[in-house]
């Protein structure tokens, strides 16, 4: 895909930018450079932990280099203009009021935030509703809000088992919700994603959302996987809180999230994490606070300072939008990603003789992230004995092995091959997340797929395999 831009380009000639000719950006191996990525390593797992192109690292440590020169007046008066800069920018992005837009550090600080907020009835008839599927810290978050609420709050888990149609979804969901009722309880708040992290399908949150929204319970929705991998629209969705990690596929530094509270619901939103000057006491007590008067809300005044921390991303947030608008956009970056996902994934697929993870509606795939089989199943400890492979010619591993089976093919693919694959067991079968991203193309995927390949053959003689080391 060929792009046009006037600024940012992706190779600075005499470092002047404003004085750049238009030149020509082209998706793929052409914008690597514009990324801090080693030329060694390939790396398909954007999902993860993201990573930023050179002008937006620019950008990071002019405002760290600022703050170390001098430190009161940039934290004090310049930090909180340019924080408001970067909250609007991507409130625009969002489609959101920018006053119902916050940072915190990432999606998981986000999910706590609302869940440690929130009081619960003294009845305990309370419940907090998540799918399967929600990804470990939060499953967690929600572990330890009901051990910690001396009995106030249970959770009630979901079960999916992919791939799953859209309908069976929101079907699971409204007899959760019924049976919940039918048990004397009451469903408060259901926690589900945007795009699930294993695997890293698109999931129905628009429906959820309105299933919510009919059902009276509230919606937590967690996009870490969001911004800058599909379009949103916070102001059509209408969601009772929202999460998106920006430093995933926005190309923002570690760590930044995007925290979007309706006016509506930000009096249930009492503190930040960690509470900080910003917060208002309902008992009337009045405290020192060093930091200048403010005219904002509550709910934005309480997010701004929460302590001496390096927040420094919050403010290239900003320009890492900029940056993405110079090499044609999000519109033109999302179609872009997207449709790299579905080609890569199936050509990883016909290169392993496997098939990628999606429903009949195909509506998984929709977005830059697409899951594809190993050729590797999970037995029962004794089924080797009547050979190591399936009819369909996949390794059989013993499931005693499993859990080392899987760090070896982590280890081996970062310390051999350079590279990380997100892996996830589902069914049995082992999968590989695979993120398409603006600086890969088609070479890449089919380097994943041989490489893929030749990492299973590798596997069929390992000792923890064929029992030889038993």
């Amino acid at each position: 895909m060929t792009l046009n831009t006037l600024d940012l380009p992706v190779r600075e000639k005499n470092g002047d930018v404003a004085n750049k000719a238009k030149q020509e950006i082209i998706f793929g191996r052409p914008l690597l450079d514009q990324f801090l990525l080693d030329p060694a390593y390939h790396n398909l797992n954007q999902g993860s932990f993201g990573t930023i192109p050179r002008p937006v690292q620019a950008k990071l440590r002019e405002y760290q280099d600022r703050a170390e020169a001098r430190p009161d007046p940039f934290i004090r008066y310049e930090y909180p203009k340019l924080l408001d800069e970067s909250r609007e920018a991507v409130a625009k992005l969002l489609r959101a009021p920018t006053d119902t837009v916050v940072f915190v550090s990432n999606a998981t600080v986000a999910v706590n935030t609302v869940l440690k907020n929130l009081v619960w009835n003294v009845d305990g008839k309370d419940e907090i509703l998540y799918f399967s599927t929600t990804y470990g810290g939060c499953a967690k978050t929600i572990d330890c809000v009901v051990d910690s609420s001396r009995g106030l709050v249970k959770s009630r888990e979901i079960g999916l088992a992919y791939p799953v149609e859209d309908d069976e979804v929101l079907s699971k969901f409204r007899a959760a919700v019924q049976a919940s009722k039918d048990e004397g309880k009451r469903s408060v708040i259901a926690l589900y994603d945007v795009i699930s992290s294993i695997p890293g399908v698109r999931f129905p949150f628009e429906a959820m959302t309105e299933a919510c929204r009919e059902l009276g319970v509230m919606s937590l929705v967690d996009g870490a996987q969001g911004i800058g991998l599909i379009d949103l629209d916070l102001g059509k969705l209408d969601p009772d809180f929202f999460l998106t990690n920006c430093h995933k596929w926005l190309h923002v530094p570690r760590g930044c999230a995007a925290f979007y509270v309706p006016v509506r619901n930000q009096d249930l939103i009492r503190t930040s994490l960690a509470t900080s000057h910003g917060y208002v006491s309902r008992g009337g007590a009045v405290r020192l606070n060093p930091l200048p008067p403010s005219s904002k809300s509550r709910f934005v005044n309480e997010f701004e300072f929460v302590g001496t921390i390096d927040n420094s991303p919050y403010l290239a947030c900003k320009d890492a939008i900029k940056w993405r608008e110079s090499i044609g956009g999000e519109a033109k970056i999302i179609e872009y990603q997207t449709t790299l996902a579905k080609e890569g994934g199936k050509k990883v697929a016909e290169i392993l003789g496997t098939q990628v993870l999606d429903n009949k509606t195909g509506t998984l795939t929709n977005c830059g992230m697409v899951n594809v089989a190993l050729p590797l199943v999970i037995v029962d400890d004794d089924d080797t004995s009547e050979g190591g492979t399936t009819e369909e010619g996949y390794l059989k591993v013993p499931r005693k092995s499993a859990f080392a089976f899987t760090q070896w093919l982590l280890q081996t693919l970062m310390s051999e091959y350079h590279t990380f694959i997100a892996l996830g067991v589902i069914q049995n079968r082992w999968w590989a997340r695979l993120s398409a991203q603006v600086y890969l193309d088609m070479d890449d995927f089919e380097w994943t797929g041989k490489t893929l390949k030749e990492l299973c053959e590798r596997a069929a003689s390992l000792d923890m395999v064929t029992g030889k080391g038993a």
